[in-house]
């Protein structure tokens, strides 16, 4: 099983536990993947493989705390009234966290809400397409696992915003800083998540970054993976 090295004391332990939980769980893989950009990342995270409950801790205590720092760090951010899990994996991953978040501070977050969409509405019943929380007038977090191209970011925003809400800010598990595919991959260009800031003036954060998993995985004794991770992070990495 492949353990972390010591790291630096400025690296908070909620993200060292996380990525050891990943780890130990190959939820977090190293190999060669094909990803739906066609690239080949060396590297493959799969939030959907969180599925026993000690995982599922692991996972929400990481969420919880990046974003009480997140919003700790950026006072000018709305204090969001709904937690926001896109369709599929963000449900479970918005209901765990905000149950830690109440853990950790019940009189700031045991009134929070959460919710989430249907990928076809219903027609019956309540009807409509989403579940849980009305949107209506809500500061809105939302709670997704990785980013590449944005295409979900953006679905999500125009879903939150034809319900009546806004978008307080993004978080997501692992920010793969890399730049949004395009015919050329040999021009600059912005990551997914920096066009979403720039274009939306939405805040975005994460709990690790790929920078995070070369420092704290560079001990694991695999030169061969590292110098893949490292000349990926070469040619794709994005000029925000």
């Amino acid at each position: 099983m492949a353990q972390l090295v010591e790291t630096k004391p400025s690296i908070p332990a909620y993200k060292t536990d996380f990525l050891q939980a990943c780890l130990s769980a190959n939820i977090l893989t190293f190999g060669t993947y094909t990803l739906k950009s066609g690239r080949q990342s060396p590297y493959f995270f799969n939030a959907g493989s969180f599925q026993d409950a000690d995982l599922l801790s692991a996972i929400a205590t990481a969420y919880a705390h990046t974003i009480v720092n997140f919003l700790n760090a950026n006072p000018g951010v709305s204090r969001p009234d709904v937690l926001f899990g896109p369709a599929y994996k963000g449900i479970p991953l918005a209901c765990c966290t905000l149950l830690e978040l109440r853990r950790i501070d019940r009189s700031t977050w045991g009134k929070v809400k959460y919710s989430f969409n249907r990928k076809e509405k219903k027609d019956h019943g309540e009807g409509g397409g989403i579940v849980g929380a009305p949107l209506q007038n809500a500061n809105v977090l939302v709670i997704d696992d990785v980013v590449t191209a944005g295409t979900a970011m953006r679905e999500t925003i125009d879903i939150v915003g034809k319900e009546g809400g806004k978008v307080a800010g993004f978080v997501v598990a692992v920010d793969r800083m890399e730049k949004i595919p395009s015919k050329d991959e040999d021009e600059p260009g912005p990551s997914a998540m920096g066009q979403i800031r720039k274009e939306y003036g939405i805040p975005t954060a994460s709990i690790v970054t790929l920078d995070d998993l070369i420092e704290l995985l560079c001990g694991r004794g695999d030169g061969e993976d590292m110098k893949r991770m490292q000349e990926y992070r070469e040619r794709y990495h994005a000029s925000d």
